[in-house]
């Protein structure tokens, strides 16, 4: 009999371990958010990944920081690794529109809803929501103010971001639907310097040879205005070349306020970031529908007149 009550007692010690074991996982399952970042090569990402975790943790999740240096494999990496962990929710800035896609379907298929932040990908339902700048109406502003700084004449060059994201030609056609009415002003390169400043750099500095005689620079993100303006000074031509670039970064708001820098796209990623964690939060507490394909964030453009009443990221 008393062997009986022990084998009885363990029995139900080790259905109680169970249960608090499974309870533990699921627990475990619900407080955990992916924010995979494309690049921390570039402040602005790192703003925007740190802004996402720090959301994701005010809410009561653990979070953690993927990079995927702008490699659509890496990104694969991370996604099969979230997968396998039993993350519960990713919030999402892609390496590619297209290239992307595949990533955030096979997340939604293992059962983890995907929100994207600042960048796109090519699908419509994938993803359980985007947000995502206004890009092409913040290029548009910038477009308008580029001819006025340019007197509606002169030489200029482009510098274009990653081609397989979409905010890059966004920018671009933004730019060009304000510009290309000003025949005077002629396009002389247009090259892409993949967002990063130090190619940027590289980029102009090697325009430059072949054309000398610039007038102006649009830059698709403020990275490669920095690296743009660093090519300018190195060639003694920053006093004359105006460049302009687009995010609202520490370092180009300090430049505008310097002079150096002529205007950029105030893009505000604390709340792309603090919207994608929201929306996750929501959806982890049993909303499945009902959220917004894509959320547009306008886009403010900043200049001398009213640096002021500006931070790097975002209004003072």
């Amino acid at each position: 009999m008393l062997r009986r009550i022990r084998q009885t007692i363990l029995i139900l010690t080790v259905c109680v371990a169970f249960v608090q074991c499974g309870r533990k996982e699921d627990a475990g399952k619900e407080k955990k958010i992916a924010i995979v970042v494309s690049t921390m090569n570039n402040p602005w990402f790192v703003f925007l990944g740190q802004q996402a975790a720090k959301k994701a943790r005010e809410l009561g999740y653990e979070a953690k920081l993927f990079d995927s240096q702008n490699n659509t494999a890496l990104e694969s990496d991370h996604f099969d690794n979230i997968i396998v962990q039993h993350f519960s929710a990713i919030l999402f800035n892609p390496t590619d529109a297209d290239g992307s896609v595949v990533n955030v379907k096979k997340a939604v298929a293992a059962g983890i809803p995907v929100f994207c932040m600042d960048r796109e990908v090519n699908s419509a339902n994938a993803p359980t929501s985007q947000i995502l700048s206004d890009s092409y109406s913040g290029a548009v502003a910038l477009g308008k103010r580029f001819v006025q700084e340019l007197h509606k004449k002169g030489n200029y060059v482009e510098l274009l971001g990653l081609v397989g994201d979409n905010n890059t030609w966004a920018r671009s056609n933004g730019f060009h639907s304000v510009v290309d009415h000003y025949p005077e002003l002629k396009m002389v390169a247009q090259q892409s310097a993949d967002f990063d400043r130090n190619q940027a750099m590289k980029v102009l500095e090697s325009v430059l040879q072949a054309h000398p005689d610039i007038d102006g620079v649009f830059c698709g993100n403020d990275a490669m205005a920095m690296g743009a303006y660093q090519a300018l000074v190195s060639a003694g031509m920053a006093d004359k070349v105006k460049v302009f670039g687009f995010d609202g970064s520490d370092d180009v708001i300090a430049a505008i306020r310097d002079g150096k820098i002529y205007a950029t796209g105030m893009q505000f990623p604390q709340i792309i970031a603090e919207t994608a964690a929201s929306f996750a939060d929501e959806y982890l507490k049993g909303k499945k529908d009902g959220f917004p394909k894509k959320v547009p964030v306008a886009v403010e453009l900043v200049t001398k007149e009213n640096v002021s009443d500006y931070a790097g990221y975002g209004k003072k």
